[in-house]
C-alpha cells in the first residue's frame, strides 16, 4: 500500500490520478489532498478517499471548507504553511506535484527535502528552480518521476541506454489549435479561441500555453534538467495526433519512442506503480485505423514562446524564473482580455531583457526573482492598456 499525497486534486492531473486509485483501492492509499477553490470537488475527494489533512489557498476557504465537511473532516491548513505540511510532514510515501505555476515550488522542494518520492507533473518545480531542485534531489535520495507525457516517454525511452550514446531528445508538440495560423489571423485570438485544444483536455493556464507553444519551451527546460542534457540536444517536433509522446535519437540513428492515446492516466500510473505497469481501462492504440503520423517544424515566427524559452536557459540563472513568472501574468491578462494573443511573448520578453541576471544560490534568489518578474509583467500591461486608449 503507497501513501500518496496529491497536491492540486481538483486539477485535471490530480483528478486522473484519483480516478487510478479507485481502481486500485488495494495498491494506493490517500493522506493529503490540496486543491484551489472548488470546495465542493473537494468535499467530494475526502468522502471517498478520506484523507488525514487536506490544505486549501487561505483562511476563508478553510473556514468555508471546514464548514461544509464538519468536526469528523480531516485537519483543514492552508496557505504555503499548509500545502507544506501535506506534502512534507503527512505520512505520504509519493507526492503527486500537481499544482499549476511557480506555486508548486515550495511544497515540491519540501517533499524532497524530507525524502518522499515525487511524481512531478507541475514543470514550473524544474523550469524555475531546476540546478536546485536536482542538486536536493541527489541529496535526499528520493526518486522523481515524470508525470507530463512527454518527459514520461523520454523516461521510458532512456531505460536500459547509456545517456553518452544519445544524439538528442525529440518533444512532441500537438501544435495547439493555432499550428496552421498566420500572424495575421493570430491577431484576432480570443480567448475562446485558444481554449479549444485539439487533442488534451487540460487546465485553462496550461492550454493557453499550449496555444503560445510555451508550454513546449517549458518542457524543454524541464527535460533539460530532468535528463542532463545540453540544451542544444533538446528539439521540438509538430505532431499534431499527439501518438507519438516524445523520441530519444542515439549516435547510431537509432530512435526510440513511446506511443499511447493522448491520455494523461497512462504517465500518471507510470510513475505511481514503476517500475510495475497498471492494467487500466483505455481503449487500445490503434495504429492501422490512424494510418498515418504527421511530423513538422515549428514555426518559430509564429510561436516565439519557444525560443523565449531556449534563450532563457541559454542566460541561466534567475532568467528561467522570470519567463516563468512573466509568463504567468501575461496568460492571465489575456484571459482576462486586457492584452492580445500575441502580446503575450511581447510582456514576456519585455521582463527578461530588463531583468539582471543572478546566480541561483537557493530559493530567495528565486522567489526574488519571480516577484520582480510579476511587477516588470504588470507594468508592460499597463503600459499595453495605456497605449491602446490612447
Amino acid at each position: 500500500m503507497k501513501r500518496l499525497a496529491i497536491l492540486g486534486s481538483t486539477g485535471s492531473i490530480g483528478v486522473s490520478t484519483l480516478e487510478i486509485v479507485a481502481e486500485y483501492p488495494d495498491r494506493f492509499q490517500v493522506v493529503a489532498l490540496t486543491a484551489g477553490r472548488n470546495l465542493a470537488l473537494l468535499e467530494e475527494q475526502i468522502n471517498r478517499f478520506s484523507p488525514a489533512i487536506v490544505a486549501v489557498p487561505d483562511q476563508e476557504n478553510a473556514r468555508l471548507l471546514e464548514e461544509r465537511i464538519g468536526a469528523s473532516g480531516p485537519e483543514v491548513l492552508y496557505g504555503t504553511a499548509g500545502l507544506i505540511s501535506c506534502a512534507a510532514e503527512s505520512p505520504a510515501e509519493m507526492v503527486v506535484s500537481a499544482i499549476v505555476g511557480a506555486a508548486g515550488l515550495e511544497p515540491t522542494l519540501a517533499a524532497i527535502e524530507a525524502g518522499r518520492d515525487i511524481a512531478l507533473a507541475n514543470k514550473e518545480t524544474l523550469v524555475i528552480a531546476g540546478e536546485l531542485v536536482m542538486a536536493t534531489v541527489a541529496r535526499s535520495g528520493c526518486k522523481l518521476f515524470p508525470v507530463d507525457s512527454e518527459h514520461s516517454a523520454i523516461y521510458q525511452s532512456l531505460a536500459g541506454h547509456r545517456k553518452e550514446d544519445v544524439r538528442r531528445l525529440i518533444l512532441t508538440a500537438s501544435g495547439g489549435p493555432f499550428r496552421n495560423w498566420s500572424i495575421e489571423d493570430l491577431c484576432g485570438v480570443t480567448p475562446k479561441d485558444a481554449l479549444a485544444h485539439p487533442n488534451w483536455t487540460m487546465g485553462r493556464k496550461i492550454t493557453i500555453d499550449s496555444a503560445t507553444m510555451m508550454n513546449k519551451g517549458l518542457e524543454v527546460i524541464e527535460a533539460h534538467w530532468l535528463f542532463d542534457l545540453s540544451i542544444d540536444k533538446i528539439a521540438v517536433h509538430i505532431h499534431p495526433e499527439s501518438i507519438v509522446h516524445s523520441m530519444v535519437e542515439y549516435v547510431d540513428g537509432a530512435v526510440m519512442a513511446q506511443l499511447g492515446i493522448p491520455d494523461m492516466k497512462t504517465p500518471i500510473a507510470y510513475a505511481l506503480s514503476h517500475p510495475e505497469r497498471l492494467a487500466l481501462d483505455l481503449p487500445p492504440l490503434d495504429l492501422c485505423r490512424l494510418g498515418k503520423l504527421h511530423f513538422a517544424a515549428p514555426d518559430r515566427k509564429c510561436f516565439p514562446c519557444l525560443d523565449l524559452a531556449y534563450e532563457a536557459i541559454r542566460r541561466g540563472g534567475t532568467t528561467p524564473a522570470v519567463l516563468n513568472a512573466a509568463n504567468e501574468v501575461a496568460v492571465e491578462a489575456f484571459l482576462q482580455e486586457k492584452v492580445g494573443f500575441l502580446d503575450i511573448p511581447r510582456i514576456i520578453s519585455l521582463a527578461m531583457d530588463g531583468h539582471s541576471c543572478t546566480t541561483v544560490a537557493g530559493l530567495e534568489e528565486v522567489l526574488a526573482a519571480d516577484a520582480w518578474a510579476r511587477q516588470r509583467a504588470e507594468s508592460v500591461i499597463n503600459d499595453i492598456q495605456g497605449a491602446s486608449y490612447a
